[in-house]
């Protein structure tokens, strides 16, 4: 299996701790989007990362690849058995990849991080304050109601934990962390989840990529051990996306 997608996206980080929980072996091609070429927008023609290559089927949607691979690798579930606890686990992906994702991602990550450095952009600081003093409390006062203060949201670490965890490591990037004597369980439920082995392995090349310019990104990673694939779909020039640049 091939997996198209920069180790700092919370999208591509869901979809590589899934395959570590279920013992798959892959190779990664470690681009942003926004440094895809031609051959990358006919593999995902939002230009949106993740992408996954099984085979003869491609997927460009991290939910889907979720999906494809609990249903292609029915072996150590992501979803829990009982039909409405799935329905939940659902609920909360889903809340995490469209809220959590545009309130980490859109209005605090990328603004601070991802649009200077990869396009100059200055951000809206005003914009930025703002979301942090509003948005972000109401996406946490709702976790703090739905995540569990001790373990796992059904019993065993699956697809809800750590798609919702994912997004807590980007706000670390920009110097965001959880209050916890405001939001104890929120706090508590991300230092376990970051900390445990589907998540704290990628946590050195996470590290390596945001150091390391898309020049020698490849070569930096391939010698600390990540599994890089012997071709890749990136430029060396940078393109705004399809969807909200």
């Amino acid at each position: 299996m091939l997996v198209v997608g920069s180790y700092v996206s919370p999208y591509v980080r869901k979809v590589l701790a899934c395959l570590a929980l279920k013992g798959l072996a892959y190779d990664i091609d470690p681009i942003t989007p926004f440094y895809g070429d031609e051959q990358f927008t006919r593999l995902s023609p939002l230009r949106r990362i993740p992408v996954l290559v099984d085979g003869d089927v491609v997927i460009a949607d991290s939910s889907v690849i979720c999906a494809h691979l609990d249903e292609r690798y029915p072996a150590r579930p992501l979803l829990p058995a009982d039909p409405a606890d799935r329905a939940r686990a659902r609920w909360l992906e889903e809340f995490a990849d469209s809220r959590m994702g545009e309130v980490f991602i859109w209005r605090m990550f990328y603004p601070l991080a991802v649009g200077p450095a990869v396009f100059g952009d200055t951000g809206d600081a005003a914009a930025v304050e703002h979301n942090r003093a509003h948005d972000v409390p109401a996406v946490l006062d709702y976790l703090e109601s739905q995540l569990p203060a001790q373990g796992w949201l059904f019993g065993e670490i699956g697809l809800a934990d750590v798609a919702v965890a994912a997004f807590f490591r980007n706000a670390g990037f920009v110097n965001f962390q959880v209050d916890a004597e405001r939001w104890p369980k929120t706090s508590s439920f991300v230092e376990r989840a970051l900390a445990h082995p589907a998540l704290a392995a990628l946590h050195e090349f996470e590290a390596l990529n945001r150091r390391t310019g898309p020049g020698r990104l490849r070569e930096a990673l391939a010698e600390a051990g990540a599994p890089i694939s012997a071709a890749s779909y990136g430029q060396p020039v940078p393109r705004r996306g399809v969807m909200k640049l």
